[in-house]
């Protein structure tokens, strides 16, 4: 199988290919600069692989929640190149895409997974990870640190939400440490959208849609 994936949901911006199970990525953590880089990184990235477009069997993107701007950028180019190519769309939760990259960093199988919101609250999941996937224990939520749940048990924070919020979060989990500096990276949410789990995710350019899992959004810088 060979898909192309990219995430600019967060200060980091990555574009990645999966061939047969190899990945080849490029990642750069760059506020608000997603715009200018991300088409040269995918650009690079097929030519690395050798492949152009209509060779891919499918895209994968890093559908939110994160930064409105971030989120939308991804969703215009995978829409985009999907529709030239005429291959189906990928969408991978970007608190997946986090948890996974922590959990093979750390070893820690049980990863709570949060990005900053602002306005107070955080983009909050919890993952058990396997292999290559992440199997979410609990339901997505944005909400005040002092708000968030998880299973019984010893979890790894990870993700830009504890940079902000650990003192709080830790109140509410077992954790044995926490990770601030993770995001998430295309790498990741190619590996996430070729797990057998998410075949039946596998949507029409058209339906490729954000996840905000804010009720207002607030535009902030990518």
């Amino acid at each position: 199988m060979r898909l192309l994936a990219l995430d600019t949901a967060t200060e980091a911006c990555s574009a990645a290919v999966w061939v047969d199970g190899a990945v080849l990525e490029r990642y750069e953590w760059a506020p608000r600069r997603h715009a200018a880089l991300i088409l040269p990184m995918i650009e690079a990235v097929l030519a690395e692989a050798e492949l152009n477009v209509v060779q891919l069997d499918a895209i994968a993107f890093g559908r939110g929640p994160g930064a409105f701007t971030g989120v939308r950028i991804a969703v215009g180019i995978v829409q985009g190149i999907a529709f030239a190519a005429d291959r189906p769309v990928v969408p991978v939760s970007t608190l997946a895409a986090l948890a996974l990259g922590a959990a093979r960093d750390s070893g820690r199988a049980r990863i709570a997974a949060a990005l900053d919101a602002r306005m107070g609250e955080v983009y909050w999941g919890v993952y058990q990870v396997a292999g290559e996937d992440a199997i979410p224990l609990g339901e997505e939520r944005c909400c005040a640190p002092g708000t968030v749940t998880a299973p019984p048990g010893e979890w790894l924070g990870a993700g830009s939400g504890w940079a902000a919020h650990a003192e709080m979060l830790a109140r509410r989990l077992t954790v044995s440490g926490w990770q601030d500096g993770f995001y998430p990276r295309a790498g990741d949410v190619a590996r996430l959208a070729v797990a057998s789990s998410r075949r039946g995710t596998w949507v029409a350019a058209e339906q490729a849609l954000p996840i905000y899992l804010r009720n207002e959004v607030v535009a902030r810088p990518a």
